[in-house]
């Protein structure tokens, strides 16, 4: 659960889940609070049902072909997709240094153009979630740790709900605070965001990486290779 916990604070720092709850918040457009909830409840709700979704397609094909094969086989393919996420984030593009720069701008004038409705909020969180979903490497790691784990429905349900309120948990305090404090807090805020913005594409190298990391860690305990590497060394 701890690893799990970890692959949604990864996931609270993208674009869709902070970056843009902290420019909706920078605006003084009427009903920001409400704004920003409908906006933050979309995207929560949007990636637990692709989460929903995905465990239940993957779980009948893992039962059906563990049934088949040695279920260590299985734990020896996920330690080796764990470690190559693991490589692979240290030999990302640094150019993902300027492109995510472009897309914060253009999330920007994606605000602008939501209005002030909630189903424009909707739509705005729809449309993030949609465009990241496939990016969202923690997330997937963390679908991938649920199905091996092999828990009932009523174990992984609320598991997998809990992992999106923590998702957006972050954004939820910064709002508080900004109702809160009001625009005492613009500055600060402002200077957040500038600077996750500069940094997002660090970001998706950590994301990979972190992911990588918990998907072998979990692979490795579930083949006992740490036990094993302690009994070699005694």
């Amino acid at each position: 659960m701890a690893g799990l916990a970890g692959l949604a604070l990864v996931d609270s720092t993208s674009i869709g889940t902070l970056i843009i709850p902290i420019f909706l918040m920078l605006s003084n457009r009427p009903a920001l609070g409400r704004r920003a909830l409908v906006y933050l409840t979309t995207v929560a709700c949007f990636y637990f049902v692709i989460g929903v979704a995905l465990v239940l397609g993957l779980l009948p094909t893992v039962k059906a072909v563990g049934e088949l094969a040695d279920p260590r086989f299985f734990r020896w393919i996920e330690l080796a997709a764990g470690v190559g996420l693991f490589v692979l984030s240290f030999r990302l593009d640094p150019k993902r240094k300027r492109e995510a720069g472009d897309r914060s701008s253009r999330w920007r004038e994606r605000i602008t153009r939501a209005g002030n409705s909630s189903a424009g909020m909707v739509a705005l969180g729809v449309t993030a979630a949609v465009l990241e979903v496939a990016t969202m490497f923690p997330y997937l790691a963390a679908i991938g740790l649920l199905v091996s784990a092999d828990l009932s429905p009523a174990v992984w349900v609320p598991v997998l709900g809990g992992y999106n309120l923590v998702m957006v948990l972050p954004a939820l305090v910064l709002l508080a605070l900004r109702l809160a404090a009001a625009d005492r807090i613009r500055g600060p805020l402002n200077r957040l965001g500038e600077w996750l913005s500069r940094h997002s594409g660090d970001a998706v190298s950590w994301a990979v990486g972190i992911a990588g990391f918990l998907l072998a860690r979990d692979a490795a305990l579930h083949l006992g290779l740490f036990q094993f590497a302690v009994e070699i060394d005694l």
